[in-house]
This record gives C-alpha cells, structure tokens and sequence, in this order.
C-alpha cells in the first residue's frame, strides 16, 4: 500500500458516521435550531434516549431532582453536552466493534481529558474539545478493518515499547493519525478537528499548534500509565507546569470512571 488514500480506497467497509450525530452536529452548527431540534432527532432512537436520560440522572451531572424527558434533559444541558453525549453513545457500537472496550474507554478518557483541560486554560470551546478527544484516535478503526491480524502486529510491537507511529508505518506505511485525517474529511469535519486528528501525535507540524498540543497532552494523559510527554512543548503551548498537568490526571480519571460506570463500560 504505497500510500493512505489507496488504503482507503481499498477499504470496502469503511465506516459512515452514525446517521443521529450527522444530524445532531448540523443542528448545532445552525444557529437558528436549537434543543427542540435535537430532541425530535433523538426521539427516533430509543436506545439513544434512554442513555441520553440515564446519563442526566447519574452522579456524573449530579442534579437535584430525577430528570424524565428529554426536552428537560436537553434545557438543562445545553447544545455543547447534548452533542457530546450524542456523540458518547453512538460512537460506541462502532469502537468497540472495532477496537475493543479498551479503545471506547482511552477515546472517551480523552475526550473528557480534552474538554477539561481546555476549560482551564481557556483554548477552544470545550464542546469542541470533548469532539477532538473523542475521535482523535479514529484511524485506528480503519486500519483494523483492513488487516486486524496486522494490527495485532501493531499493537504487539507497542507492548514492547515502540513507538504507535513507528510501527504502524514499519507494518502498513501509514498510520491512525493519516488514515483518520482522510476519514475526518470523508466525513466532513471541521478544519480544526481533522487537523487535531492530523497532528495529535506531532502538534508542531499543525497549522494549530495550541491546539494540536490540546489533544497530544490529552492522548497522553488518558492511559492507564500516563505516556511521556514533551514537557517544554506542553509548557510553551499551553502554559502548563507538570505539577499542575498530573493534578489534572486523577481529576480526569475520576469524572471518566463515573462515565464507565452510567454507561456500562467500565
């Protein structure tokens, strides 16, 4: 396979985008639809809105009195954590089909990783955010359904300590983070979210750097052993002193667990 877009191509099954996010980001994006909008896409899915209201009620929200509609659900949510919890419920089929239970979780990890650290330093809207994180790993996907004995190569080459990147591109001569760039576009994301898909692992190659390094610092932090990350670039980007980024690690470990446990993941 000599490049990306050939991989593509070859790929027969590559996946749509689950129909009830296309719809719920284009409502987003229109400023004149709102919550009633999303409430009437999501009152086709039942499995979607039970999950959807299961998560109101959970520690995780934390309101006061139980929450039974989905009209209620989505006022007291707002626009940004519907779609994020959209997003949350109807990406799962599709990552754990392909990449496992591990995979939903460190997605979802980072996507919380991502919303919260953004909201700290006050870069990019933290709905934003959450979407970064969460798809950040996409390409993943597609390189499973093309070859996943491959992909165990992969993931085996890891284990012993070399790098994603490296070893993706030594077995397919290309990696998640191209693939998923193309699928981004495929999909038809925004700029700044295909390019953090892009450049997640090499920020400094992103036209978005602040940005790109969001999602590098959030990938790193959402493991069960937080990666080494480059420091100085994360203090230059971002303005974080190590101190304060591993504080931010439990916070996130902590709000993603109780994430796992409404949604029966973890």
């Amino acid at each position: 396979m000599t490049n990306p877009q050939e991989l593509i191509d070859k790929i027969k099954d590559i996946p749509a985008m689950p129909n009830v996010i296309v719809k719920a980001l284009g409502i987003i994006k229109d400023d004149q639809s709102g919550t009633k909008e999303l409430g009437e896409i999501m009152a086709y899915d039942q499995a979607l809105t039970s999950q959807v209201l299961k998560l109101v009620n959970s520690a995780y929200y934390g309101f006061a009195q139980e929450i039974t509609s989905v009209s209620k659900a989505l006022a007291l949510l707002g626009m940004s954590q519907t779609k994020n919890i959209i997003i949350t419920v109807a990406m799962k089929p599709m990552l754990t089909s392909h990449g496992g239970k591990e995979m939903w979780k460190h997605s979802l990890r980072c996507a919380i990783a991502c919303e919260m650290l953004a909201e700290k330093i006050d870069l990019a809207d933290s709905g934003d955010a959450f979407t970064m994180g969460f798809l950040h790993d996409i390409g993943k996907i597609l390189l499973n359904i093309c070859d996943p004995v491959s992909y165990n190569r992969v993931r085996d080459m890891v284990k012993y300590g070399t790098d994603i990147i490296e070893s993706e591109n030594e077995v397919f001569h290309t990696n998640h983070a191209e693939l998923g760039f193309l699928l981004a576009k495929k999909w038809k994301l925004s700029v700044m979210l295909a390019n953090c898909i892009k450049y997640h692992h090499d920020p400094m190659s992103s036209s978005m750097p602040e940005v790109a390094t969001l999602v590098y610092l959030a990938n790193a932090l959402s493991h069960d052993e937080p990666d080494i990350y480059d420091e100085e670039l994360v203090k230059e980007q971002l303005g974080l002193e190590t101190h304060d980024v591993m504080s931010y690690r439990d916070e996130i470990l902590e709000k993603a667990n109780s994430l796992f446990a409404t949604l029966n993941a973890g």
